[in-house]
């Protein structure tokens, strides 16, 4: 087998470590989040074509129109919910062994958007399909009529955990008031989730927000008047971005801001 005279590898070995450099000095890393395998679950609807229903939740994204969602979302169990750090995760979904999956079993992705609660009255087999410790999705009636007839109910599926692909940064909604901020973190790529995050005023250091509920953390500091940036680690990935100066001095309650950063 033919090999590299030593000065070819010195060089190749340069250009490589160059490129890493690169990489680290932009505040990116190698993708690390892959698809996971296939495994079974069921899946349910709910509301109606409009998706009306489906707005809102317990992830806290609104209106998932104006948040980028759409009508390709789930409400999850409680296992895969996690406490809302399943918030934002995205997953491929395929009708499995019904008479009402529709042919060739086509996929569908769709975003974790709610928390499907249990339902004690019901048998875990029987009505509380979200049950723990069931895997379970209660789809937007728009996205499950992609996988199966509508007029199942219910129907088994394969299902696995795939990469977010959003188009453009990570998008910041701010509630609360200057010694409060309560931000809801969407557009969120690569695994889609969040397990912490920072906030830094422009007179302040680095501050670690709390995880309040669903994909909303907070920040109980004096930061009225200030220019914020923001540092996110992915839950999934362990990934961390930063995204400088995303809102201006003069932010506000209410507004909704976006960065020039995300995961892979």
């Amino acid at each position: 087998m033919a090999s590299f005279p030593y000065s070819w590898r010195l060089i190749f070995l340069f250009l490589a470590v160059a490129a890493m450099g690169k990489a680290v000095a932009a505040g990116y890393t190698t993708p690390v989040f892959r698809p996971t395998p296939w495994k079974l679950a069921y899946a349910t609807f709910y509301g109606d074509e409009t998706a009306a229903e489906t707005m809102g939740g317990a992830c806290g994204y609104g209106n998932l129109f104006n948040s980028g969602y759409g009508t390709d979302t789930a409400a999850l169990s409680s296992v895969l919910f996690n406490n809302g750090y399943g918030c934002g995760q995205c997953f491929q979904l395929r009708c499995a062994n019904s008479k009402y999956c529709y042919k060739n079993s086509p996929i569908t992705t769709i975003t974790a958007t709610n928390l499907c609660p249990p339902n004690w009255s019901q048998d875990s087999n029987n009505g509380g399909w979200c049950n723990p410790p069931r895997t379970h999705f209660d789809m937007a009636k728009p996205a499950f009529m992609k996988i199966a007839q509508w007029k199942a109910g219910i129907v088994p599926v394969l299902f696995r955990r795939v990469t977010c692909v959003r188009k453009g940064g990570v998008r910041l909604m701010f509630q609360g008031n200057g010694y409060w901020l309560l931000v809801y973190v969407m557009n969120v790529g690569g695994g889609g989730d969040i397990a912490n995050m920072w906030v830094k005023g422009s007179k302040t250091g680095w501050i670690s927000m709390s995880h309040n509920w669903g994909a909303s953390y907070q920040a109980f500091a004096t930061l009225g008047g200030q220019s914020l940036s923001f540092k996110l680690t992915s839950y999934t990935s362990h990934e961390t971005i930063i995204a400088y100066n995303v809102a201006p001095s003069n932010w506000r309650a209410g507004m909704t801001y976006g960065s020039n950063v995300n995961f892979h």
